[in-house]
């Protein structure tokens, strides 16, 4: 049976996402947490936190090394520094690459933004050529100033001989 373009269809459709309740799940901004994600990397990047982590590190060590053993943080050799860089580490890494893959869209926009200028310059390029070389092939066909000169010389010249012609034949008459 042949179906009809203005029979419904039944059922849920294969093309389009279920509508499903409300969820229970927190949305939250893209652009927000990249923002968040490229300030983080920055700090993480900085020599202020390299100076601030040297800093809990070597108070970590001296304290762990020559407190008593009552006062120690550390029950274990530098168990729990480990564990803590460990875990600032498993956080700053997926934040690196966050403000990373938001460098690089903006890069690709910047470098396709440039393109398009790139090809909008050199329209505009190849116009001005096409407009100069009309201009060129017009101004073959203008009389310029030398060539006029030159004919009117050759006119005024022209004219000298016929005046003179003239005077030698009246001289001659009379």
């Amino acid at each position: 049976m042949a179906r009809n373009e203005g029979t419904e269809r039944r059922g849920p459709r294969l093309d389009q996402p279920l509508v499903r309740g409300r969820s229970l799940r927190p949305t939250l901004d893209s652009d927000t947490a990249g923002q968040v994600s490229e300030r983080v990397a920055r700090f993480l990047g900085s020599w202020r936190f390299l100076g601030y982590m040297t800093g809990v590190v070597i108070t970590w060590l001296l304290w762990n090394i020559f407190a008593p053993s009552n006062l120690r943080v550390d029950a274990f050799p530098f168990l729990f520094l480990t564990l803590a860089l460990s875990l600032q580490a498993s956080y700053a890494a997926p934040l690196i690459l966050l403000a990373q893959n938001r460098q690089a869209d903006r890069d690709r926009v910047r470098f396709q933004e440039d393109r398009d200028q790139t090809e909008r310059l050199l329209a505009d390029a190849d116009f001005l050529t096409r407009e100069i070389a009309s201009l060129r092939l017009a101004l073959g066909e203008v009389v310029t100033r030398d060539y006029l000169r030159g004919e009117i010389r050759d006119l005024l010249e022209e004219f000298k001989e016929i005046q003179q012609t003239e005077n030698k034949g009246d001289s001659k008459t009379s």
